[in-house]
């Protein structure tokens, strides 16, 4: 039998919308937001449904209370002990961490107090992060006798090998501006400039072409897969299609007009 998460199902995640921004916040303060099973559901439906939502244009992916996430729900994984629930749970938070980069509109991570192990993964998987001067980040797993296994699929593709690999054998933290410098995050700020520098992104993310930046958004993840050349191919053929669309079209002649474009999202 599954532990029950005794947060209601409703309050797991909050949403916000306003001005073509979706904030999903996760919801499980006491529990440092920890990942439990019915919280990457939640997460996993929301996500879905923005996918669909051509009104989002970005989302932003926050924590409530102390932290921003501190990894899986360890006590409800412990009262699962079966091979099946472990790998049932792995493979439903891995098909989450591959929406995060499949939907088309941009992920940013906003961040604060702790980021370990799948809370970790989380920002590394989301196309931005900005994080508060205080935040810490780790995969600290190994601590535990548990190898961080699935962050490193994403620590590995954000930052350097050898610098993954340390946090990955150690465990140890890193603060937020060695995470900067190693490309994790990609803004630090003090904690009471953190919503504003979001929004920063935000608003440049909502003032350009929905087509654009979505058709970018999947070519990106697709090329970093490739090789040289099947990456040029895929690149090649995405700025041509591009090309293809109103937006593009509107955007050249307003550059030549010297006039702000009126983006039709087509």
């Amino acid at each position: 039998m599954n532990a029950p998460d005794h947060t209601p199902a409703e309050t797991l995640l909050l949403r916000e919308d306003k001005e073509g921004v979706a904030t999903l916040t996760l919801n499980r303060p006491s529990q440092f937001n920890s990942l439990s099973e019915e919280l990457l559901d939640a997460l996993q439906a929301e996500l879905n449904a923005i996918a669909a939502d051509a009104t989002v244009r970005v989302v932003v992916i926050a924590g409530a209370g102390k932290a921003f996430c501190a990894g899986h729900d360890l006590k409800q994984m412990r009262a699962n002990p079966s091979k099946a629930y472990q790998q049932k749970l792995f493979r439903q938070c891995g098909k989450l961490m591959m929406t995060l980069t499949e939907i088309p509109q941009p992920v940013i991570a906003r961040i604060h107090g702790i980021a370990t192990a799948a809370g970790c993964q989380l920002v590394a998987m989301c196309d931005l992060a900005v994080a508060a001067e205080g935040a810490r980040f780790a995969v600290s797993g190994v601590n535990l006798g548990l190898f961080c296994s699935t962050p490193s699929v994403a620590l590995g593709r954000a930052m350097g090998r050898k610098e993954a690999m340390e946090m990955l054998l150690t465990g140890d933290f890193i603060d937020a501006a060695e995470a900067r410098r190693r490309g994790l995050v990609n803004r630090v700020v003090a904690p009471d400039q953190l919503d504003a520098e979001v929004k920063k992104l935000t608003d440049s993310i909502c003032a350009k072409s929905s087509v654009a930046i979505s058709l970018g958004k999947q070519m990106f993840y697709r090329q970093m897969e490739m090789g040289l050349d099947g990456a040029y191919q895929l690149a090649s053929e995405t700025m041509a299609c591009n090309m293809m669309a109103d937006d593009a079209a509107e955007g050249i002649d307003a550059f030549m007009q010297k006039r702000k474009p009126e983006w039709k999202g087509s």
